[in-house]
């Protein structure tokens, strides 16, 4: 199985600093959801792993996260693409839980979900602790440069990324990427 693992905010979606908090506030970034499209077309599941502290933080509940996770659902069918299944960790960063990446606690039930290694697995995402988690489980690290990476164009990334990280654009040039190795 070919399984590719995204970051939610600032990969897929527009990131806020005051958090996406309703559907109304989750917004596709341009051309992701096609890209993910892309992705599936070429043969690969994609699940999501992200870190939803503002559910600890008491800013949404779990229905508000639901009606999210079923805007981008809906928007990606329209676009003939799907995410196989959201993994999200719910805790604030004092919790010092083992879900919140960078701890691998997300990136370990996405192995035990599948029944898999994640070795070599792509993820992607916008900070490097969602990549610091993934290659925790061996996954091939790659950041797009939207959400909280744009900061980062042309320039090279900080030092906490690891250093086999790959650089894109955008989820679109990622993708553009991962078909043409396939």
């Amino acid at each position: 199985m070919k399984l590719c693992i995204l970051d939610r905010d600032g990969t897929i979606n527009a990131d806020s600093e005051d958090y996406i908090k309703s559907a109304a506030e989750w917004q596709p970034l341009p051309g992701a959801l096609e890209a993910i499209a892309r992705i599936n077309h070429a043969g690969w599941h994609v699940v999501v792993a992200s870190n939803q502290s503002g559910l600890g933080r008491g800013l949404f509940d779990v229905a508000a996260l639901n009606a999210m996770h079923a805007k981008m659902h809906s928007m990606l069918a329209a676009v003939g693409g799907r995410i196989d299944a959201v993994f999200y960790c719910p805790h604030n960063p004092s919790e010092a839980c083992h879900c919140r990446k960078p701890a691998s606690g997300l990136f370990e039930q996405i192995g035990e979900r599948y029944g898999m290694s994640l070795a070599g697995m792509p993820a992607v995402g916008d900070t490097a602790r969602d990549l610091q988690a993934a290659i925790r489980l061996g996954c091939t690290p790659h950041v797009v440069q939207t959400g909280k990476a744009a900061l980062w164009r042309g320039q090279n990334l900080p030092a906490d990324f690891p250093p086999q990280t790959q650089v894109h654009t955008d989820l679109s040039a990622f993708a553009d990427y991962l078909v043409a190795s396939a």
